[in-house]
């Protein structure tokens, strides 16, 4: 059952959520998203530190003491077309927190400015001016929310391609992986997701795609070959149309012989972990997901 924290914001988002319709202006739409994220106060003992990496403007985000820590390199949501590193550090200063890591966010192209494959591109690159200025790819987790959690995907399905080191693992938080809204969820959860409809979703991924095709592994990362992974974790709510997203990666994650521990939590919606500061289920799983990331360093205790 939904705590009663939780039941409220549900209700609120949904009809912010309900003022945004396909035809929205772009700039009204990140307006709307900053405001929303203004005034979240990042976790206590974290400090800030602007950076640019390979030409890319950066924020590192470094709880106490953890100076020399592994890195979760965090690729934040938002459609492709919204979002930055002021919107997502709030989330991402807690699971840092949790896990004893260090993180950086990179303000990454959004489309329909800079349209794919600019975002991945600059997501690339920062990784890779990482890996030449020392740093080990043994070290390094990549995550990321929605949009943020399929850029993820691309990032790591373009460095194994290449010949590239891969992290040691990767976190998804509700990630958006088939831009083509062909999902089972699309049909089953539309009717209950308290956010998003799939014509939305569509529209969305023509501003950052305007022309060529969605199924493009790089664009929809569902459709790719799952070959050679890290281990992988994903958190996604029941209630949300890109459910069948991760669980179509599951699938094809184990089916490749890989390793992807999906937690599908009850009554939660797209993203829910964002309300860290104002709900119980966001603690728990902020938690979960510190747990995963110990586990994979070694750092103590794990729970």
């Amino acid at each position: 059952m939904r705590s009663i924290r939780a039941n409220i914001i549900r209700f609120v988002s949904k009809q912010m959520f309900k003022r945004i319709s396909p035809d929205s202006d772009v700039n009204a739409v990140r307006e709307t998203f900053v405001k929303a994220s203004s005034g979240r106060r990042i976790a206590s003992g974290v400090a800030t530190r602007d950076a640019k990496i390979a030409d890319v403007d950066c924020l590192w985000l470094i709880p106490e003491g953890c100076e020399d820590a592994p890195i979760l390199y965090y690729l934040h949501g938002g459609a492709y077309i919204m979002g930055s590193p002021t919107t997502h550090r709030q989330l991402v200063s807690y699971i840092a927190r949790s896990a004893k890591m260090r993180a950086l966010l990179p303000d990454y192209s959004l489309g329909p400015e800079k349209p794919f494959p600019a975002g991945l591109e600059d997501c690339l690159a920062v990784y890779r001016e990482m890996l030449l200025s020392g740093q080990d790819a043994s070290r390094i987790t990549i995550g990321g929310d929605s949009a943020g959690g399929g850029m993820t995907m691309a990032v790591l399905l373009s460095l194994r391609d290449a010949g590239h080191q891969l992290p040691d693992s990767a976190v998804l938080l509700s990630p958006w992986l088939d831009l083509t809204g062909s999902g089972e969820s699309a049909k089953t959860r539309a009717g209950i997701d308290p956010w998003f409809r799939p014509d939305e979703m569509v529209h969305a991924a023509r501003m950052y795609r305007p022309e060529g095709d969605l199924e493009d592994p790089l664009v929809s990362p569902v459709f790719g070959d799952m070959t050679g992974l890290p281990p992988i974790y994903v958190q996604v709510g029941d209630e949300e149309i890109l459910l069948s997203d991760s669980t179509r990666l599951r699938d094809k994650v184990e089916a490749a012989g890989g390793e992807l521990t999906l937690d599908i939590w009850p009554e939660m919606w797209h993203v829910f972990q964002f309300f860290v500061r104002q709900m119980p289920e966001s603690i728990r799983a902020v938690r979960d997901i510190a747990i995963f990331l110990k586990r994979r360093f070694g750092i103590f205790p794990a729970e």
